[in-house]
């Protein structure tokens, strides 16, 4: 099999590697001076989390209310399920701890806190909701 000789004078058109190297850099810094103002927009998405399981819990909450006439403190005896917190395996994708802090025959609160640190201060979100879904950040992150 005979390979075809390459023509040394012949060249391509291509970026050099310093034309390549500039992009990356001034795409890095566009992405420095952007990324502290797009950190409170990712704690609100990731919030949204909270607020959904939560809301959740409240009509599982009310659901076994209306069958015991009492609320309950577990979980599973409500019919919740908590996926697989993502400081737990690398396929876990969940954000927030749901935990029901107090029930009784006439209310229960559940909470939410989070197990990720999402804009790398130091504290952690926590939400809070009511049987009769009032729905508070106790601690903001």
């Amino acid at each position: 099999m005979k390979f075809p000789k390459l023509n040394a004078q012949r060249r391509l058109k291509a970026y050099t590697l310093t034309e390549v190297l500039v992009v990356l850099v001034i795409i890095g810094i566009l992405l420095l001076l952007a990324l502290p103002n797009l950190l409170p927009l990712i704690t609100k998405a990731k919030s949204t989390e909270a607020k959904l399981q939560l809301t959740h819990v409240q009509t599982l909450e009310k659901n076994y209310f209306y069958e015991h006439s009492k609320y309950s403190k577990d979980l599973t005896e409500i019919g919740f399920i908590q996926d697989k917190l993502s400081t737990e395996s690398k396929d876990a994708h969940a954000n927030y701890r749901i935990e029901i802090v107090s029930a009784s025959n006439t209310g229960f609160t559940a909470r939410a806190t989070a197990v990720v640190d999402f804009n790398g201060n130091g504290t952690f979100n926590v939400w809070e909701m009511d049987q009769d879904k009032n729905l508070k950040e106790v601690t903001p992150d």
